[in-house]
């Protein structure tokens, strides 16, 4: 099936065989569906915090920075913008030269709200002579989005969101990438006053970064007294995944070469193993709000990572004790009850177990990566959610779940995913090394199965395309995790570039 060609391009891309073997193999046969037993609900592996128990993980989180914490912010951000201006590029694409649907209206009438504007203005009128307000009322309603998002003006339809003006607060414009770093001081500064962030970014982006960085770096260190560590990592070629025919054999170009395409941000386990940090902050670099608007995001910050914080140091004891040898039934009782009460980490077998089977099972289960996921209540936004799901080998855990994995036949399964209450913020803190300090190696961690096929076209060709488990899907399948409800106003992101009109991103 591959020749001498396929197999130097393997080899430079640090992939083998029967890698590639396997991806076509998952082609083939599909992804199993996930087995669900129950939705997460408040109670029932969703915990809400009383406002006693919120001022206590704060506190819990300022004493562990004020101590020898080693945090890290790590950023999410590889992705070009270009999804965020579909709507407007459609436009573009339309005989009409007015606006005709209600959200490229919506664009036009709020158009001086944006922080870009003045940024816009200025790009058209260098350009073509006119400004934004003069070419709108000529009615020349493309060239203003051209001078948007093509090389002609500002490039927003090329260009990474980080570096894209999200808001303008006071005489104050911030990126997305500005936002992270001032948010980054406010809660994950360390006792010397270092501030770690690291970014995931596509190659051709990164002097954009490193520019942005340089622009806006000095004036946070000043203002809060930090001082940056700021890294950056890109997608490793390993990681992608062959592209395949609609009968499931690799597609090759017109000149026989084969298609590789990224593996989703699933792949970016790759990279979060390879950071230096006890705990690990995680969002997505487009869900970002203004100082004025971030006082209850940084207080929710702090209380799920007081909550992790606390399970760490509950999970290291009992790892301790195990390990001793000096434990009694009785506090193999409580660590069962933890488990299965804490974790919901369930397994019908264990009381079949031998006492050195049952505490060898309890090692298992408690020495793995931990994350604590602030989930919001569901108000109709599209994406994953939290579930109870049987892995593997027959446990119960917390598990995020996307739509794709849950079998629409099933009618069981389709009940409890109605019964859900909670929507995924992507707003995770995790802890990545065990309970003697030594470095997990994420990537065990994975649940292979838990991957999607989509269908995409290449040069008019239907093609399909194979995504890797998720980041905080399958990805993070086998870690220890914790479901915290935040308020909705924690969960801010930017899909389309009119979120940027809602409150949470206007002064």
């Amino acid at each position: 099936m591959f020749n001498d060609k396929d197999l130097e391009l393997f080899k430079k891309r640090h992939m083998t065989v029967a890698q590639i073997e396997k991806q076509l193999d998952y082609f083939k046969t599909g992804f199993p569906y996930l087995k669900l037993v129950s939705a997460a609900t408040v109670g029932n592996g969703v915990v809400k915090l009383s406002e006693e128990e919120e001022k206590h993980y704060v506190a819990l989180w300022d004493e562990y920075v004020s101590g020898d914490g080693d945090i890290l912010k790590f950023v999410p951000a590889s992705g070009a913008a270009s999804r965020m201006f579909k709507d407007l590029f459609a436009f573009l694409d339309t005989e009409s030269n007015e606006p005709e649907s209600e959200f490229v209206k919506k664009f036009f009438n709020n158009i001086h709200k944006f922080a870009f504007f003045n940024d816009l203005s200025e790009a058209a009128k260098k350009d073509c002579g006119n400004d934004v307000d003069e070419l709108i009322r000529k009615g020349e309603y493309k060239k203003v989005v051209a001078y948007l998002l093509k090389e002609c003006g500002l490039n927003y339809g090329n260009k990474p969101k980080a570096v894209l003006k999200f808001h303008k607060i006071s005489n104050e414009v911030h990126t997305a990438l500005a936002e992270q770093l001032e948010e980054g001081a406010q809660y994950a500064k360390n006792k010397a006053g270092k501030v770690n962030v690291h970014f995931t970014v596509s190659g051709e982006h990164r002097a954009l970064f490193e520019e942005e960085i340089k622009h806006v770096r000095k004036h946070f260190e000043e203002k809060y007294g930090v001082n940056y560590d700021i890294s950056m990592s890109e997608q490793k070629p390993s990681t992608d995944t062959i592209a395949v025919n609609m009968d499931n054999t690799p597609y090759r170009d017109g000149n026989g070469n084969l298609l590789f395409r990224p593996g989703g941000h699933g792949a970016l386990i790759e990279n979060l193993n390879e950071v230096k940090a006890d705990v690990v902050f995680i969002k997505n670099i487009d869900n970002v709000v203004p100082a004025t608007h971030r006082d209850i995001t940084l207080k929710y910050k702090k209380i799920i990572g007081g909550v992790l914080v606390d399970v760490q140091r509950k999970i290291a004891e009992y790892l301790q004790l195990l390990e001793s040898g000096k434990y009694t039934m009785d506090d193999v009782r409580e660590i069962i009850k933890f488990v299965q009460r804490t974790l919901f980490v369930r397994n019908e077998d264990t009381k079949h177990l031998e006492d050195s089977e049952l505490v060898l099972y309890l090692k298992n289960k408690l020495n793995r990566p931990i994350r604590v996921c602030g989930v919001v209540k569901n108000e109709g936004e599209p994406g994953g959610g939290p579930y109870i799901a049987y892995n593997q080998d027959g446990t119960t855990s917390l598990q995020i779940l996307e739509s794709s994995q849950i079998d629409k036949k099933d009618t069981t399964a389709m009940d409890i995913m109605k019964s859900a209450t909670h929507f995924n913020p992507v707003d995770l803190v995790c802890y990545i090394v065990d309970y003697k300090g030594n470095k997990f190696d994420l990537p065990k961690y994975v649940d292979h199965n838990t991957g999607f096929i989509s269908e995409k076209s290449k040069s008019g060709h239907e093609i399909k395309a194979l995504e890797l488990p998720g980041l905080w899907n399958g990805a993070m399948s086998d870690w220890n995790t914790i479901f915290v409800e935040v308020p909705v106003e924690t969960f801010n992101p930017v899909k389309t570039v009119n979120d940027l009109l809602r409150p949470a991103h206007q002064e």
